[in-house]
């Protein structure tokens, strides 16, 4: 192997790759990063068995090889490389890597590329498209709600559902439901669901942060594997097996009140009595009170900790229905005011036991769905 590329394009290449290194494994090779050539461009490829990320980039070839490179450490010394031209050779006797850029010259010992994992070719199965902005505002409002341990493996997922020109993303931990729908450019030809890694998915919308084209994305016919193709990165992912809970009856279809408040007005409060809550179980309480015909309801936001102290916050809100108190985890509150971006909000409740609904106002793709947490009054 002889070539030389940017050290910026290096660099960059290295780090989307290296989201996708193993850091706990039992298969050591699974630390590096793999180096080929495909097409007079290098390819760099890094797994950790569940996810695989392939990225492109521009190089002006000489002799074609492969080999394997601890990704840390290679990650590190290009980053601390000045801005010009790397020439990257390989002794395939040795299989050492030699890279030389400006004065800087380092030569890494590697490992044979053929006992590196094979990543998974996904090529039948349903293919689709979708925006990068609307898949990055789906996967921004949902994948938080996913659980984060694996006690019940579906739920460390996001259930995709593709059906037609629309794909319904719902992520859930027990205590929250988070639903959002967005349609794709390319309708489905068969109705697919499947449960993608909430961790892929949190590390699809990172690779999408400079994209502008849309996103392919393939599920294999088994439902076992996934490809997101973008502009020079390609991530397949293993999909989780089993069934997703059947959400739509969690979500209330009725309420006794309704108040719209300024998301930004909320989360500020919320924030503020969070700090109060800290010590007592995270619990917010929420006293929302209509207004009469000249002053506008609003909703009284406050935390109590015995040992601490306690703190109200005031904000102005138009209440439909009545009076109402209800309970609620203040980082579940935050989480989700955190990620709207709309202006407004609407909170529905039924009574201080049963889930209260979030809907952003002026949108009808996203809903949010919070239990309550039991306090005494």
């Amino acid at each position: 192997m002889r070539l030389s590329c940017l050290q910026e394009n290096l660099n960059r290449g290295l780090s989307v790759v290296g989201r996708a290194v193993a850091t706990r494994t039992t298969l050591p090779i699974t630390n590096n990063v793999l180096l080929t050539v495909d097409q007079s461009r290098l390819k760099l490829v890094a797994t950790n068995l569940e996810m695989a990320i392939t990225c492109w980039i521009g190089a002006k070839v000489e002799e074609e090889g492969t080999i394997t490179v601890p990704a840390r450490l290679l990650a590190e010394f290009v980053s601390s490389l000045p801005s010009d031209k790397v020439d990257i050779s390989l002794s395939p006797r040795t299989k050492t890597l030699g890279l030389k850029c400006a004065r800087f010259e380092a030569r890494i010992s590697g490992v044979d590329a053929k006992d590196f994992p094979p990543i998974p070719r996904i090529e039948d199965g349903i293919t689709t498209k979708v925006e990068v902005d609307a898949l990055r505002q789906g996967i921004s409002q949902v994948v938080f709600a996913a659980a984060s341990e694996e006690s019940r493996p579906v739920l460390t997922g996001v259930d995709a559902e593709f059906d037609g020109d629309l794909l319904t993303l719902a992520a859930a931990d027990g205590f929250r439901l988070a639903v959002y729908k967005l349609p794709l450019i390319s309708p489905v030809s068969q109705k697919t669901e499947v449960i993608i890694p909430a961790r892929t998915l949190a590390e699809l919308n990172r690779l999408m942060a400079d994209q502008e084209e849309a996103i392919e994305i393939t599920v294999n016919p088994n439902k076992s594997q996934a490809l997101f193709r973008l502009k020079n990165i390609e991530l397949v992912s293993q999909l989780v097996q089993g069934t997703f809970p059947q959400y739509a009856q969690l979500i209330p279809q009725s309420y006794n009140t309704r108040v719209v408040v300024d998301v930004a007005q909320f989360l500020r409060a919320t924030k503020t009595a969070s700090i109060f809550a800290s010590d007592g179980g995270g619990i917010v309480r929420l006293v929302i009170a209509p207004g009469g015909e000249l002053t506008p309801g609003k909703v009284t936001i406050s935390a109590r900790s015995e040992e601490i102290g306690d703190d109200v916050g005031e904000i102005d809100a138009t209440v439909e229905g009545e009076e109402a108190k209800i309970a609620f985890n203040g980082k579940y509150l935050i989480d989700v005011l955190g990620v709207l971006r709309e202006a407004q909000v609407a909170l529905e409740t039924t009574n201080p036991s049963s889930p209260g609904v979030i809907r952003p106002v002026g949108v009808d793709n996203y809903i949010h769905v919070v239990m309550p947490m039991f306090v005494q009054w």
